[in-house]
Protein backbone atom coordinates (compact mmCIF):
# COMPACT_ATOMS: atom_id res chain seq x y z
CA UNK A 1 0.00 0.00 0.00
CA UNK A 2 2.85 2.36 0.79
CA UNK A 3 4.48 1.72 -2.58
CA UNK A 4 1.15 2.29 -4.35
CA UNK A 5 0.74 5.58 -2.55
CA UNK A 6 4.28 6.54 -3.53
CA UNK A 7 3.62 5.78 -7.20
CA UNK A 8 0.32 7.69 -7.19
CA UNK A 9 1.91 10.70 -5.53
CA UNK A 10 4.87 10.78 -7.88
CA UNK A 11 2.63 10.45 -10.93
CA UNK A 12 0.42 13.30 -9.75
CA UNK A 13 3.52 15.42 -9.19
CA UNK A 14 4.78 14.66 -12.69
CA UNK A 15 1.45 15.49 -14.28
CA UNK A 16 1.22 18.74 -12.35
CA UNK A 17 4.75 19.79 -13.27
CA UNK A 18 5.45 21.94 -16.30
CA UNK A 19 8.21 21.30 -18.79
CA UNK A 20 11.04 23.74 -18.17
CA UNK A 21 12.50 25.92 -20.89
CA UNK A 22 10.74 28.17 -23.42
CA UNK A 23 7.68 26.91 -25.28
CA UNK A 24 8.09 27.20 -29.04
CA UNK A 25 5.88 29.68 -30.86
CA UNK A 26 5.58 29.15 -34.64
CA UNK A 27 7.27 31.93 -36.57
CA UNK A 28 5.19 34.40 -38.53
CA UNK A 29 6.35 36.39 -41.54
CA UNK A 30 5.87 40.06 -42.21
CA UNK A 31 2.94 41.21 -44.38
CA UNK A 32 5.34 42.28 -47.12
CA UNK A 33 6.86 38.79 -47.25
CA UNK A 34 3.39 37.23 -47.52
CA UNK A 35 2.21 39.64 -50.23
CA UNK A 36 1.85 38.80 -53.95
CA UNK A 37 5.13 38.71 -55.85
CA UNK A 38 6.34 41.89 -57.49
CA UNK A 39 7.19 39.91 -60.61
CA UNK A 40 3.62 38.63 -60.84
CA UNK A 41 2.28 42.18 -60.74
CA UNK A 42 4.55 43.25 -63.62
CA UNK A 43 3.57 40.65 -66.21
CA UNK A 44 0.58 38.76 -67.55
CA UNK A 45 2.68 35.62 -68.00
CA UNK A 46 1.79 34.34 -64.52
CA UNK A 47 -1.29 34.27 -62.30
CA UNK A 48 -1.80 34.36 -58.55
CA UNK A 49 -3.52 30.97 -58.55
CA UNK A 50 -2.08 28.15 -56.47
CA UNK A 51 0.75 26.39 -58.33
CA UNK A 52 0.24 22.77 -59.28
CA UNK A 53 2.19 20.12 -57.42
CA UNK A 54 2.64 18.05 -60.58
CA UNK A 55 3.69 21.11 -62.58
CA UNK A 56 5.58 19.11 -65.22
CA UNK A 57 2.23 17.86 -66.55
CA UNK A 58 1.59 21.37 -67.88
CA UNK A 59 3.98 20.46 -70.72
CA UNK A 60 1.54 17.70 -71.78
CA UNK A 61 4.28 15.19 -72.59
CA UNK A 62 3.58 11.56 -71.64
CA UNK A 63 7.26 10.61 -71.96
CA UNK A 64 8.23 13.34 -69.50
CA UNK A 65 5.54 12.17 -67.06
CA UNK A 66 6.98 8.64 -67.14
CA UNK A 67 10.53 9.89 -66.63
CA UNK A 68 9.48 11.89 -63.57
CA UNK A 69 7.74 8.83 -62.12
CA UNK A 70 10.92 6.82 -62.61
CA UNK A 71 13.00 9.51 -60.95
CA UNK A 72 10.70 9.71 -57.90
CA UNK A 73 10.77 5.92 -57.55
CA UNK A 74 14.42 5.10 -58.22
CA UNK A 75 16.64 8.17 -57.87
CA UNK A 76 19.50 7.43 -55.49
CA UNK A 77 19.48 10.85 -53.81
CA UNK A 78 15.81 10.41 -52.96
CA UNK A 79 16.53 6.97 -51.54
CA UNK A 80 19.24 8.44 -49.30
CA UNK A 81 16.87 11.20 -48.10
CA UNK A 82 14.13 8.66 -47.35
CA UNK A 83 16.59 6.52 -45.37
CA UNK A 84 17.64 9.55 -43.33
CA UNK A 85 14.00 10.31 -42.63
CA UNK A 86 13.45 6.73 -41.44
CA UNK A 87 16.41 7.09 -39.08
CA UNK A 88 15.09 10.38 -37.68
CA UNK A 89 11.70 8.78 -37.03
CA UNK A 90 13.39 5.85 -35.31
CA UNK A 91 15.10 8.31 -32.96
CA UNK A 92 11.69 9.76 -32.08
CA UNK A 93 10.49 6.28 -31.11
CA UNK A 94 13.65 5.81 -29.07
CA UNK A 95 13.01 9.02 -27.13
CA UNK A 96 9.39 8.06 -26.54
CA UNK A 97 10.60 4.77 -25.13
CA UNK A 98 12.14 6.66 -22.20
CA UNK A 99 8.61 7.25 -20.88
CA UNK A 100 8.00 3.55 -20.47
CA UNK A 101 9.09 1.54 -17.41
CA UNK A 102 12.51 -0.01 -17.93
CA UNK A 103 12.54 -3.74 -17.20
CA UNK A 104 15.64 -5.82 -16.59
CA UNK A 105 15.89 -9.56 -16.07
CA UNK A 106 19.05 -11.22 -14.78
CA UNK A 107 20.07 -14.75 -13.98
CA UNK A 108 23.30 -16.45 -12.97
CA UNK A 109 24.77 -19.79 -11.99
CA UNK A 110 27.97 -20.71 -10.15
CA UNK A 111 29.47 -24.13 -9.59
CA UNK A 112 32.29 -24.86 -7.13
CA UNK A 113 33.38 -24.95 -3.51
CA UNK A 114 33.78 -22.03 -1.16
CA UNK A 115 36.86 -21.48 1.01
CA UNK A 116 34.79 -22.02 4.18
CA UNK A 117 33.73 -25.45 2.91
CA UNK A 118 37.34 -26.43 2.30
CA UNK A 119 38.31 -25.26 5.77
CA UNK A 120 35.65 -27.48 7.34
CA UNK A 121 36.79 -30.48 5.31
CA UNK A 122 33.72 -30.54 3.05
CA UNK A 123 34.92 -31.53 -0.44
CA UNK A 124 31.51 -31.60 -2.16
CA UNK A 125 30.83 -29.08 -4.89
CA UNK A 126 27.44 -27.50 -5.41
CA UNK A 127 25.57 -25.36 -7.92
CA UNK A 128 24.32 -21.94 -6.84
CA UNK A 129 21.69 -20.27 -9.02
CA UNK A 130 20.09 -16.84 -8.77
CA UNK A 131 17.57 -14.76 -10.68
CA UNK A 132 16.06 -11.33 -10.42
CA UNK A 133 13.79 -8.73 -11.98
CA UNK A 134 14.52 -4.98 -11.93
CA UNK A 135 11.98 -2.26 -12.71
CA UNK A 136 12.75 1.47 -13.07
CA UNK A 137 10.51 4.35 -14.05
CA UNK A 138 11.83 7.85 -14.74
CA UNK A 139 9.43 10.43 -13.31
CA UNK A 140 9.57 13.23 -15.87
CA UNK A 141 9.31 15.84 -13.15
CA UNK A 142 10.41 18.91 -15.13
CA UNK A 143 9.76 17.72 -18.69
CA UNK A 144 13.24 16.49 -19.61
CA UNK A 145 11.84 13.54 -21.56
CA UNK A 146 9.04 15.63 -23.06
CA UNK A 147 11.53 18.19 -24.38
CA UNK A 148 13.76 15.45 -25.80
CA UNK A 149 10.76 13.94 -27.61
CA UNK A 150 9.83 17.42 -28.85
CA UNK A 151 13.35 18.03 -30.16
CA UNK A 152 13.53 14.64 -31.87
CA UNK A 153 10.11 15.26 -33.43
CA UNK A 154 11.31 18.59 -34.82
CA UNK A 155 14.36 16.90 -36.30
CA UNK A 156 12.18 14.21 -37.89
CA UNK A 157 9.85 16.79 -39.41
CA UNK A 158 12.89 18.70 -40.71
CA UNK A 159 14.17 15.46 -42.25
CA UNK A 160 10.78 14.98 -43.93
CA UNK A 161 11.03 18.49 -45.36
CA UNK A 162 14.59 17.75 -46.50
CA UNK A 163 13.31 14.68 -48.34
CA UNK A 164 10.69 16.85 -50.01
CA UNK A 165 13.41 19.32 -51.01
CA UNK A 166 15.38 16.50 -52.63
CA UNK A 167 12.25 15.42 -54.53
CA UNK A 168 11.68 18.98 -55.75
CA UNK A 169 15.30 19.23 -56.92
CA UNK A 170 15.30 15.81 -58.61
CA UNK A 171 12.03 16.48 -60.45
CA UNK A 172 13.35 19.86 -61.62
CA UNK A 173 16.68 18.32 -62.68
CA UNK A 174 14.87 15.53 -64.55
CA UNK A 175 12.64 17.95 -66.42
CA UNK A 176 15.66 20.17 -67.13
CA UNK A 177 17.68 17.26 -68.52
CA UNK A 178 14.79 16.26 -70.77
CA UNK A 179 14.28 19.88 -71.82
CA UNK A 180 17.98 20.22 -72.64
CA UNK A 181 17.90 17.03 -74.71
CA UNK A 182 14.84 17.99 -76.78
CA UNK A 183 16.02 21.60 -77.15
CA UNK A 184 19.38 20.41 -78.42
CA UNK A 185 17.58 18.12 -80.87
CA UNK A 186 15.55 21.08 -82.15
CA UNK A 187 18.70 23.20 -82.47
CA UNK A 188 20.36 20.40 -84.42
CA UNK A 189 17.39 20.43 -86.79
CA UNK A 190 17.62 24.22 -87.16
CA UNK A 191 21.36 24.04 -87.79
CA UNK A 192 20.81 21.37 -90.45
CA UNK A 193 18.11 23.53 -92.11
CA UNK A 194 20.48 26.52 -92.13
CA UNK A 195 23.30 24.42 -93.55
CA UNK A 196 20.98 23.05 -96.26
CA UNK A 197 19.80 26.57 -97.14
CA UNK A 198 23.36 27.83 -97.34
CA UNK A 199 24.29 24.84 -99.46
CA UNK A 200 21.58 25.78 -101.97
CA UNK A 201 22.91 29.35 -101.99
CA UNK A 202 26.38 27.95 -102.59
CA UNK A 203 25.17 25.86 -105.53
CA UNK A 204 23.41 28.84 -107.10
CA UNK A 205 26.48 31.01 -106.63
CA UNK A 206 28.68 28.30 -108.11
CA UNK A 207 26.44 28.13 -111.21
CA UNK A 208 26.68 31.91 -111.54
CA UNK A 209 30.43 31.61 -111.21
CA UNK A 210 30.53 29.06 -114.05
CA UNK A 211 28.51 31.49 -116.19
CA UNK A 212 30.92 34.29 -115.36
CA UNK A 213 28.39 36.20 -113.29
CA UNK A 214 30.27 35.65 -109.99
CA UNK A 215 33.83 35.00 -108.97
CA UNK A 216 35.52 32.29 -106.94
CA UNK A 217 35.68 34.52 -103.87
CA UNK A 218 31.88 34.66 -103.76
CA UNK A 219 31.51 30.88 -103.74
CA UNK A 220 34.30 30.51 -101.15
CA UNK A 221 32.54 32.93 -98.79
CA UNK A 222 29.21 31.10 -99.04
CA UNK A 223 30.97 27.73 -98.59
CA UNK A 224 32.78 29.05 -95.49
CA UNK A 225 29.53 30.19 -93.86
CA UNK A 226 27.86 26.87 -94.72
CA UNK A 227 30.70 24.85 -93.23
CA UNK A 228 30.71 26.99 -90.07
CA UNK A 229 27.05 26.18 -89.54
CA UNK A 230 27.69 22.50 -90.14
CA UNK A 231 30.51 22.59 -87.58
CA UNK A 232 28.04 23.61 -84.88
CA UNK A 233 25.99 20.43 -85.35
CA UNK A 234 28.41 17.98 -83.61
CA UNK A 235 28.58 20.30 -80.58
CA UNK A 236 24.80 20.35 -80.31
CA UNK A 237 24.63 16.57 -80.71
CA UNK A 238 27.17 16.16 -77.92
CA UNK A 239 25.10 18.51 -75.76
CA UNK A 240 22.04 16.37 -76.40
CA UNK A 241 23.91 13.19 -75.55
CA UNK A 242 25.15 14.66 -72.26
CA UNK A 243 21.58 15.60 -71.35
CA UNK A 244 20.34 12.08 -72.11
CA UNK A 245 23.10 10.53 -70.00
CA UNK A 246 22.20 12.87 -67.14
CA UNK A 247 18.56 11.91 -67.57
CA UNK A 248 19.43 8.21 -67.27
CA UNK A 249 21.27 8.78 -63.98
CA UNK A 250 18.47 10.91 -62.55
CA UNK A 251 15.88 8.23 -63.30
CA UNK A 252 17.99 5.46 -61.78
CA UNK A 253 18.96 3.78 -65.06
CA UNK A 254 22.33 2.85 -66.52
CA UNK A 255 22.93 4.80 -69.77
CA UNK A 256 22.06 1.76 -71.92
CA UNK A 257 18.69 1.31 -70.20
CA UNK A 258 17.29 4.79 -70.80
CA UNK A 259 13.82 4.37 -72.36
CA UNK A 260 13.99 4.77 -76.14
CA UNK A 261 10.98 7.10 -76.03
CA UNK A 262 13.16 9.72 -74.33
CA UNK A 263 14.91 10.33 -77.66
CA UNK A 264 11.78 10.53 -79.81
CA UNK A 265 10.90 14.19 -79.32
CA UNK A 266 12.80 16.62 -81.55
CA UNK A 267 11.16 19.91 -80.52
CA UNK A 268 11.68 22.03 -77.42
CA UNK A 269 9.25 21.96 -74.49
CA UNK A 270 6.69 24.74 -74.75
CA UNK A 271 4.13 26.07 -72.28
CA UNK A 272 2.26 29.03 -73.64
CA UNK A 273 -0.38 29.45 -70.90
CA UNK A 274 0.10 31.66 -67.86
CA UNK A 275 1.82 29.93 -64.95
CA UNK A 276 0.10 29.97 -61.53
CA UNK A 277 2.59 31.12 -58.87
CA UNK A 278 0.50 32.00 -55.79
CA UNK A 279 1.84 34.57 -53.33
CA UNK A 280 4.53 34.91 -50.68
CA UNK A 281 2.47 33.34 -47.91
CA UNK A 282 1.77 30.24 -49.99
CA UNK A 283 5.41 30.03 -51.05
CA UNK A 284 6.75 30.08 -47.49
CA UNK A 285 4.24 27.47 -46.36
CA UNK A 286 5.11 25.24 -49.33
CA UNK A 287 8.89 25.53 -49.74
CA UNK A 288 10.60 22.50 -48.14
CA UNK A 289 13.72 24.45 -47.12
CA UNK A 290 11.60 26.99 -45.22
CA UNK A 291 9.67 24.21 -43.51
CA UNK A 292 12.90 22.41 -42.60
CA UNK A 293 14.43 25.59 -41.14
CA UNK A 294 11.29 26.26 -39.08
CA UNK A 295 11.25 22.72 -37.69
CA UNK A 296 14.95 22.91 -36.78
CA UNK A 297 14.23 26.14 -34.95
CA UNK A 298 11.50 24.33 -32.99
CA UNK A 299 13.91 21.49 -32.16
CA UNK A 300 16.59 23.94 -31.03
CA UNK A 301 14.07 25.68 -28.76
CA UNK A 302 13.12 22.34 -27.18
CA UNK A 303 16.77 21.56 -26.47
CA UNK A 304 16.96 24.64 -24.24
CA UNK A 305 14.43 22.85 -22.03
CA UNK A 306 16.50 19.66 -22.12
CA UNK A 307 19.54 21.60 -20.90
CA UNK A 308 17.51 23.50 -18.29
CA UNK A 309 16.22 20.23 -16.82
CA UNK A 310 19.76 19.51 -15.59
CA UNK A 311 19.26 22.21 -12.95
CA UNK A 312 16.53 20.14 -11.29
CA UNK A 313 16.55 16.79 -9.50
CA UNK A 314 15.87 13.61 -11.41
CA UNK A 315 13.57 11.12 -9.70
CA UNK A 316 13.46 7.44 -10.60
CA UNK A 317 11.08 4.94 -9.06
CA UNK A 318 12.65 1.52 -8.82
CA UNK A 319 12.11 -1.95 -7.54
CA UNK A 320 13.78 -5.34 -7.71
CA UNK A 321 12.91 -8.93 -6.88
CA UNK A 322 15.61 -11.58 -6.40
CA UNK A 323 15.69 -15.27 -5.61
CA UNK A 324 18.49 -17.77 -5.19
CA UNK A 325 19.27 -21.27 -4.01
CA UNK A 326 21.36 -24.37 -4.37
CA UNK A 327 20.38 -25.94 -7.70
CA UNK A 328 17.55 -25.13 -10.04
CA UNK A 329 15.04 -27.04 -7.95
CA UNK A 330 15.73 -24.85 -4.93
CA UNK A 331 15.66 -21.50 -6.78
CA UNK A 332 12.44 -20.45 -5.06
CA UNK A 333 12.81 -22.52 -1.89
CA UNK A 334 14.47 -19.67 -0.01
CA UNK A 335 12.63 -16.44 0.83
CA UNK A 336 12.39 -14.08 -2.15
CA UNK A 337 14.03 -10.70 -1.56
CA UNK A 338 12.77 -7.41 -2.85
CA UNK A 339 13.65 -3.71 -2.80
CA UNK A 340 11.32 -0.78 -3.53
CA UNK A 341 12.02 2.91 -3.38
CA UNK A 342 12.73 6.16 -5.19
CA UNK A 343 16.12 7.31 -6.36
CA UNK A 344 16.90 11.03 -6.53
CA UNK A 345 19.86 12.40 -8.51
CA UNK A 346 20.77 16.07 -8.43
CA UNK A 347 23.91 17.30 -10.14
CA UNK A 348 25.95 19.59 -7.93
CA UNK A 349 27.91 21.19 -10.82
CA UNK A 350 25.34 23.82 -11.73
CA UNK A 351 27.84 26.01 -13.59
CA UNK A 352 28.30 23.27 -16.21
CA UNK A 353 24.52 22.97 -16.55
CA UNK A 354 24.16 26.72 -17.02
CA UNK A 355 26.90 26.62 -19.66
CA UNK A 356 24.93 23.95 -21.55
CA UNK A 357 21.84 26.16 -21.34
CA UNK A 358 23.80 29.08 -22.78
CA UNK A 359 25.04 26.86 -25.58
CA UNK A 360 21.50 25.66 -26.36
CA UNK A 361 20.27 29.27 -26.41
CA UNK A 362 23.06 30.18 -28.85
CA UNK A 363 22.06 27.26 -31.08
CA UNK A 364 18.48 28.50 -30.99
CA UNK A 365 19.54 31.99 -32.06
CA UNK A 366 21.57 30.50 -34.90
CA UNK A 367 18.54 28.43 -35.98
CA UNK A 368 16.40 31.58 -35.88
CA UNK A 369 18.87 33.45 -38.07
CA UNK A 370 18.97 30.49 -40.46
CA UNK A 371 15.18 30.49 -40.68
CA UNK A 372 15.06 34.24 -41.39
CA UNK A 373 17.76 33.87 -44.04
CA UNK A 374 15.96 30.95 -45.65
CA UNK A 375 12.75 33.00 -45.88
CA UNK A 376 14.58 35.90 -47.51
CA UNK A 377 16.42 33.56 -49.87
CA UNK A 378 13.18 31.87 -50.95
CA UNK A 379 11.56 35.22 -51.75
CA UNK A 380 14.66 36.44 -53.60
CA UNK A 381 14.96 33.24 -55.65
CA UNK A 382 11.32 33.38 -56.68
CA UNK A 383 11.38 37.05 -57.64
CA UNK A 384 14.61 36.51 -59.61
CA UNK A 385 13.07 33.50 -61.39
CA UNK A 386 9.99 35.55 -62.29
CA UNK A 387 12.16 38.34 -63.68
CA UNK A 388 14.31 35.89 -65.66
CA UNK A 389 11.21 34.23 -67.12
CA UNK A 390 9.69 37.56 -68.11
CA UNK A 391 12.86 38.70 -69.85
CA UNK A 392 13.30 35.33 -71.57
CA UNK A 393 9.82 35.73 -73.06
CA UNK A 394 10.59 39.31 -74.12
CA UNK A 395 13.83 38.20 -75.76
CA UNK A 396 12.09 35.37 -77.61
CA UNK A 397 9.39 37.76 -78.89
CA UNK A 398 12.01 40.21 -80.12
CA UNK A 399 13.94 37.42 -81.85
CA UNK A 400 10.79 36.17 -83.52
CA UNK A 401 10.24 39.59 -85.06
CA UNK A 402 13.92 39.83 -86.03
CA UNK A 403 13.88 36.36 -87.58
CA UNK A 404 10.81 37.19 -89.66
CA UNK A 405 12.48 40.35 -91.00
CA UNK A 406 15.82 38.60 -91.58
CA UNK A 407 14.22 35.80 -93.58
CA UNK A 408 12.27 38.33 -95.63
CA UNK A 409 15.44 40.32 -96.27
CA UNK A 410 17.34 37.18 -97.27
CA UNK A 411 14.58 36.15 -99.73
CA UNK A 412 14.62 39.58 -101.36
CA UNK A 413 18.43 39.63 -101.47
CA UNK A 414 18.60 36.23 -103.16
CA UNK A 415 16.18 37.39 -105.88
CA UNK A 416 18.09 40.62 -106.47
CA UNK A 417 21.43 38.80 -106.51
CA UNK A 418 20.11 36.42 -109.20
CA UNK A 419 19.11 39.44 -111.26
CA UNK A 420 22.53 41.00 -110.78
CA UNK A 421 21.22 44.04 -108.90
CA UNK A 422 23.47 43.54 -105.85
CA UNK A 423 26.82 41.93 -105.10
CA UNK A 424 27.34 38.50 -103.63
CA UNK A 425 28.82 40.16 -100.55
CA UNK A 426 25.43 41.68 -99.75
CA UNK A 427 23.84 38.27 -100.22
CA UNK A 428 26.38 36.74 -97.86
CA UNK A 429 25.60 39.34 -95.22
CA UNK A 430 21.84 38.72 -95.55
CA UNK A 431 22.34 34.95 -95.34
CA UNK A 432 24.54 35.30 -92.27
CA UNK A 433 21.98 37.55 -90.53
CA UNK A 434 19.13 35.16 -91.28
CA UNK A 435 21.15 32.17 -90.03
CA UNK A 436 22.14 33.98 -86.83
CA UNK A 437 18.60 35.06 -85.97
CA UNK A 438 17.16 31.61 -86.68
CA UNK A 439 19.75 29.91 -84.47
CA UNK A 440 19.25 32.54 -81.75
CA UNK A 441 15.49 31.96 -81.85
CA UNK A 442 15.99 28.23 -81.26
CA UNK A 443 18.28 29.06 -78.32
CA UNK A 444 15.67 31.48 -76.95
CA UNK A 445 13.03 28.74 -76.97
CA UNK A 446 15.41 26.54 -74.98
CA UNK A 447 16.10 29.41 -72.58
CA UNK A 448 12.38 29.84 -71.93
CA UNK A 449 12.03 26.19 -70.91
CA UNK A 450 15.03 26.61 -68.62
CA UNK A 451 13.51 29.74 -67.06
CA UNK A 452 10.17 27.99 -66.53
CA UNK A 453 11.83 25.07 -64.77
CA UNK A 454 13.83 27.45 -62.58
CA UNK A 455 10.60 29.21 -61.64
CA UNK A 456 8.87 25.97 -60.72
CA UNK A 457 11.93 24.94 -58.69
CA UNK A 458 11.80 28.26 -56.81
CA UNK A 459 8.09 27.79 -56.12
CA UNK A 460 8.94 24.62 -54.23
CA UNK A 461 6.77 22.03 -55.93
CA UNK A 462 3.77 20.52 -54.17
CA UNK A 463 5.43 18.17 -51.73
CA UNK A 464 3.77 19.28 -48.49
CA UNK A 465 1.17 16.55 -49.07
CA UNK A 466 3.63 13.84 -50.16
Amino acid sequence: MKFANLVIGASALALAACAVGPDYTPKTVTPSAAAPFMGAEQTALVTTGAPAGDWWRLYDDAVLDALVRDALAANTDIRVAVARLARARALVREERGAREPQLGVGAGAQYGRSSSSLASGDTDSDLQVSGGLDVAYDVDLVGRISRRIEAAGGDAEAAAADADAVRVAIVADTVAAYADAVSAAEQVGVAEQIAALLDRSYQLTEKRHQLGLANGLDTARIATLRDQRRAAIPLLQAQRQRALLRLATLTGHPPRDLPAQATDRLSALRMEQAIPVGDGAGLLARRPDVRAAERRLAAATARIGVATADLYPRITLGGSVAAGGSGLGNLFSNPIGFLIGPLINWTANRSAARARIAGAEADQQAALATFDGTVLGALEETEAALAAYREAINRRDALRAANTQAERAATITRAREREGDISSLELLDAERTAADTKAALAEADAAIATAQIALFRALGGGWSQT
